[in-house]
């Protein structure tokens, strides 16, 4: 189901040492979500994601603006088609959420026996939830002896039980240990092509959005700052919240498949440099300084494995005669390196 916000507003009253000031948590926000896809909302703390998707699951009313699921405005419902359009969407949270006096299955039949859904259907749900994300011998398990992981598994079961159309993820992995975020992010883009669902996974990890998403909003003291398909993002980001994201993702992470940026310096480049596809593997540097006679001095550098294709990063110097180096950049920017200068 395609998600259509428009112009969403929501202010908070905050008193500080008997000083009140009002907080505009989402303001002025615009965002079309596409159906059956994984995107992401990515901002640092306070930026406010959450607030946004408390807005966007119907959870708390805008101040001002419209939601839309599919042609229809559900942020102005009444209670009844309110609690039946609620009925669509599936949360999971950082901290599971789970009942600890129920077993995992019971768990899961939680959403299904408030629904009133008959005994017998809720006990074959609940058997092909769990075995969906691959816990089918864990239905009787107590909650106290199940992993992290494992207790997410549960929460995406229970979310998915009724089978909604959106499936809202708040820092879904953000309690999880780097192996176990691995997982989690396979098992949820697996279950979305199977369900063909609607996934709106809201982080402040941008290593989520490279590896589960396929477009992202970047959010910043309330409004949407940048948008675009990952790809597009990591390659060419436009503001400083997005290329500090890119920049720190993973950084000194253990993981050899996407080993983050290596920066050995605090000195900053004077160009940004994003290879994309085959160009990461290209000695383009010794080329072009060849070419034009210039030089250069690499500070950081990295490769991010997205799904379709590698894209490295690179703060550099490039130091010469003006012209050489307007020469080598444009050469640059021929040979599928976009350029950006600081």
């Amino acid at each position: 189901m395609q998600i259509k916000l428009e112009n969403l507003n929501k202010s908070y009253d905050s008193v500080d040492n008997g000083q009140k000031t009002v907080i505009h948590a989402v303001d002025g926000v615009c965002l079309d979500i596409p159906e059956n896809t994984v995107f992401g909302i990515i901002g640092k703390s306070g930026a406010g994601k959450s607030s946004l998707v408390r807005l966007v699951s119907m959870l708390e009313k805008p101040d001002s603006g419209k939601v839309f699921y599919g042609e229809k405005r559900v942020d102005n419902l009444p209670k009844k088609e309110l609690i039946a359009e609620r009925r669509k969407i599936g949360m999971i949270f950082q901290n599971f959420n789970l009942f600890s006096s129920r077993t995992a299955g019971k768990n899961v039949a939680y959403p299904l026996e408030i629904a009133g859904v008959p005994r017998d259907k809720i006990a074959s749900k609940v058997k092909e939830m769990l075995a969906l994300v691959g816990l089918s011998d864990r239905e009787n398990a107590p909650i106290s002896t199940l992993s992290g992981g494992q207790k997410q598994r549960v929460a995406i079961a229970r979310a998915l039980a009724a089978e909604p159309e959106i499936l809202f993820c708040d820092e879904a992995t953000s309690a999880l240990d780097p192996n176990t975020t691995h997982q989690i992010l396979n098992l949820i883009k697996e279950i979305q092509k199977k369900m063909n669902l609607t996934v709106v996974m809201i982080t402040h990890q941008m290593e989520v959005v490279r590896d589960a998403c396929e477009s992202v909003a970047v959010i910043e003291n309330g409004r949407v700052v940048e948008c675009g398909k990952v790809k597009d993002i990591f390659t060419n980001p436009k503001t400083q919240t997005t290329r500090d994201f890119i920049k720190n993702i993973a950084m000194g992470a253990s993981d050899s498949k996407n080993s983050g940026i290596v920066k050995w310096t605090e000195k900053t480049g004077s160009y940004l440099l994003h290879f994309m596809g085959d160009a990461t593997g290209e000695p383009l540097l010794c080329k072009m300084a060849k070419e034009f006679d210039v030089c250069f001095n690499i500070l950081a550098a990295g490769i991010s494995h997205l799904p379709d294709e590698d894209v490295g990063y690179m703060e550099a110097d490039i130091s010469g005669d003006d012209a050489a180096v307007e020469k080598a950049v444009e050469w640059l920017s021929q040979h599928n390196v976009r350029v950006q200068k600081k």
